[in-house]
């Protein structure tokens, strides 16, 4: 009778030795995040509740494509508490995915690919961002955006972490008739793959002029928010008004670039005017996204000139303007 209680007291040990290490051998996905949709002038959650997303932007995938691992997502995620990535892919400047040939095509879409994979794991918002620059006007590509958000809709249709940001900064003069043109055709093609995905659309001058757009909005589409920008050094009130317009004639914004600079990216911190911003953005829920997550030698890189990690950043390696940002993270 004793040795049958050590036989069962030895298999019963047995068992939770085998249970303890199937459970270390099972692969550990991260949670799905829930979708957002847009209610009114808001951002929210699948329970209807406002959400902001607060994140970096990378510089462009073509000059600093390394910033885009797993390490350094996680990191933004744990350490620096961001809830979203923007992923620049130029289209026109540097190997842009429409001035380049198609290896380098490829090779961004490959990046593409990994960044919505490290942000998935990370637990990440994961914004694709078109952005347009020097080309300034979002038709002159429109033939290739198309093609590129058809393909991106329906790889990413089922990750409800993606949205899709269609046009940076429209600029030179390109009127919102001709930004709309281009929008409805963008948006109609995400829609044929991704129904539900929220869409960001770009406005004209630098995404500034927001009181024009919600004048005339695009109609027949659920999830669309307009972008707007701003570079503390340079703008303050005049465009806190127009932002203030739009919202109230119920256009729904997204601040999917921003920086305390000035509007080349570079200059003197205005941490003053930085905060009247962001005390904009909490009073109106608005998400926002700060430029850029790179070692350039300008005031709104994220990282020192001198740094050379993509990964495993510490404080001597920070930039006074993120710094600044990791205070506001954590509001």
């Amino acid at each position: 009778m004793e040795n049958g209680k050590k036989q069962w007291r030895y298999l019963g040990g047995l068992l939770i030795v085998i249970f303890v290490l199937a459970l270390n051998c099972t692969p550990v996905h991260a949670a799905k995040l829930p979708a957002l949709k847009v209610k009114g002038t808001q951002l929210v959650n699948d329970k209807g509740k406002p959400v902001r997303l607060k994140g970096v932007s990378t510089h462009g995938l073509s000059w600093y494509p390394g910033y885009v691992n797993q390490k350094s997502f996680t990191q933004m995620k744990k350490k620096w508490k961001i809830n979203a990535v923007r992923l620049a892919v130029y289209t026109s400047e540097y190997n842009g995915y429409c001035t380049g040939d198609d290896a380098n095509r490829k090779a961004l879409e490959k990046k593409i690919d990994q960044g919505v994979k490290y942000a998935t794991k990370a637990g990440l918002y994961i914004i694709i961002d078109w952005h347009i620059l020097s080309d300034g006007n979002p038709r002159t590509y429109e033939k290739q955006s198309l093609a590129f958000f058809k393909k991106m809709a329906k790889k990413y249709k089922n990750h409800t972490n993606v949205i899709y940001e269609i046009c940076n900064e429209p600029n030179g003069g390109t009127s919102w008739k001709t930004i709309k043109t281009y929008a409805k055709k963008v948006v109609k093609a995400i829609r044929a793959k991704d129904k539900k995905a929220v869409i960001l659309i770009g406005t004209p001058n630098w995404s500034q002029d927001v009181d024009i757009v919600a004048e005339s909005p695009l109609k027949g589409y659920k999830n669309l928010m307009y972008t707007l920008h701003f570079y503390a050094g340079t703008h303050g009130d005049y465009l806190r008004g127009k932002a203030q317009t739009a919202l109230d004639n119920g256009l729904p914004l997204f601040v999917s670039e921003f920086g305390i600079c000035d509007a080349s990216g570079n200059g003197s911190l205005n941490k003053a005017e930085g905060a009247k911003w962001m005390k904009f953005l909490k009073k109106n829920k608005i998400s926002y996204i700060g430029w850029n997550l790179s070692n350039k030698a300008e005031s709104s890189a994220l990282l020192k000139s001198s740094c050379r990690k993509t990964s495993g950043w510490t404080s001597k390696n920070y930039t006074p303007w993120v710094k600044w940002l990791f205070k506001e993270f954590k509001k």
